[in-house]
C-alpha cells in the first residue's frame, strides 16, 4: 500500500510545476487551497452517498477520489503522506477515547 502513496506523492510533486492547462492536478494547485478543500468536501459527500447506497464498487471509487484529493492537499501544503501514516501508527493500540482526550487537554 505504501508504494502507491509514494508514487502518487512523486507524481503530485511533479505536477506542481506543470502547466495548469495541461494537468488537472496543476489546475487544482493554481486555484489554491480553498478550491482543493472544496473538492475534498465534494468527494467526502460523494463517499457518504455511496456508503448509504451500500454498493461496494461505488464506495471504493468515491473513496479513491477522496484519498486522491486529500493527497493533493497534503502535497500542496508541503506535508508528506508519510506524516499521516506515522500519525496513524502512533495511534495504534491507543483507545480512541484516550487519544481524543489527549487532543482536548
Amino acid at each position: 500500500m505504501n508504494d502507491i502513496l509514494t508514487q502518487l506523492e512523486a507524481l503530485l510533486k511533479n505536477r506542481k510545476g506543470a502547466d495548469a492547462g495541461s494537468s488537472y492536478v496543476a489546475s487544482l494547485y493554481a486555484k489554491g487551497t480553498d478550491h482543493i478543500l472544496k473538492k475534498i468536501g465534494e468527494e467526502a459527500t460523494e463517499v457518504v452517498i455511496a456508503g448509504k447506497d451500500g454498493a461496494a464498487d461505488k464506495v471504493i471509487y468515491e473513496m479513491a477520489d477522496l484519498w486522491f484529493h486529500s493527497l493533493v492537499l497534503l502535497v500542496h501544503q508541503g506535508i508528506s503522506p508519510q506524516a499521516v501514516l506515522d500519525e496513524l501508527a502512533r495511534r495504534q493500540g491507543i483507545s480512541g477515547h484516550v487519544e481524543k482526550a489527549s487532543r482536548d487537554a
